[in-house]
């Protein structure tokens, strides 16, 4: 069951969570998906059979919550994020973040530390925004964005490509995490396929290298996409979030 919750901001975000002992577990999801995905029902089914508290929420502009995509920044996912574990949730919890989830957890990591128990990053990107997305555009694209204000990119999982703002871009260079001491003092498991072309291996690596962080395990799974949603993929997912709870 759905339900919703209105954030400081004045934004309606859905939500769908049950209950269960700690430490929770909290699934955020990637760029223009939502919490319907195959990993984050795959999570609330695994949680439910292990008797653990689980939440899974639509950022703004996703899913079945408020606002327009387009409307939407970095900066505001974060706020939803922020806003959903802190009313939401009780006690520590394991943050999952898939893609852009990756990053918006280590925002929330930055702002409530103590709340966090671990984190299991699936392909996670960090500050994609500007080195994947800004470091990528040709000059006519740059010029474009910055003249009006939108562009659309072409992606593999929307016929109509992703719109991509101004807004969206200036935003998230407020946001890198990757320029700055960056620490993680919880268990961390990192889960990257080798032929994810959408969030390369390469970013994986660099996170890890970064961040100041005792426990901190890189698994490489070959021929794995960004989708990471194969029965054995999943069944990896389960058992890092199986493991960072342990290691508390």
């Amino acid at each position: 069951m759905t339900d919703t919750l209105t954030t400081p901001q004045d934004r309606r975000i859905a939500y769908a969570r049950t209950e269960g002992q700690g430490p929770g577990v909290v699934f955020l999801g990637g760029f223009m998906s939502d919490m319907t995905g195959t990993k984050a029902q795959f999570l609330q089914d695994w949680a439910t059979a292990q008797g653990r508290a689980f939440l899974r929420f639509d950022y703004s502009g996703h899913g079945q919550s408020s606002g327009a995509f387009e409307e939407g920044s970095i900066g505001d996912w974060a706020e939803d994020a922020l806003a959903v574990i802190a009313a939401l949730t009780e006690g520590p919890q394991v943050l999952v973040g898939s893609s852009m989830g990756g990053w918006i957890s280590l925002l929330v990591a930055k702002a409530m530390p103590d709340r966090i128990a671990g984190m299991v990053g699936i392909a996670p990107a960090p500050d994609f925004t500007e080195d994947s997305m800004w470091a990528g555009f040709d000059e006519a694209q740059r010029a474009a964005l910055m003249r009006d204000g939108q562009i659309t990119i072409p992606s593999d999982y929307s016929p109509e490509g992703y719109p991509i703002t101004r807004r969206l871009i200036e935003d998230g260079r407020r946001h890198l995490v990757l320029r700055a001491p960056l620490s993680l003092p919880f268990p961390v498991r990192i889960l990257q396929g080798t032929a994810d072309t959408d969030v390369p291996p390469a970013v994986a690596l660099r996170l890890m290298d970064h961040t100041d962080c005792p426990d901190f395990r890189l698994t490489l799974v070959k021929g794995a996409d960004h989708r990471f949603s194969t029965p054995d993929c999943l069944a990896m997912i389960a058992d890092s979030v199986d493991h960072v709870s342990g290691a508390m």
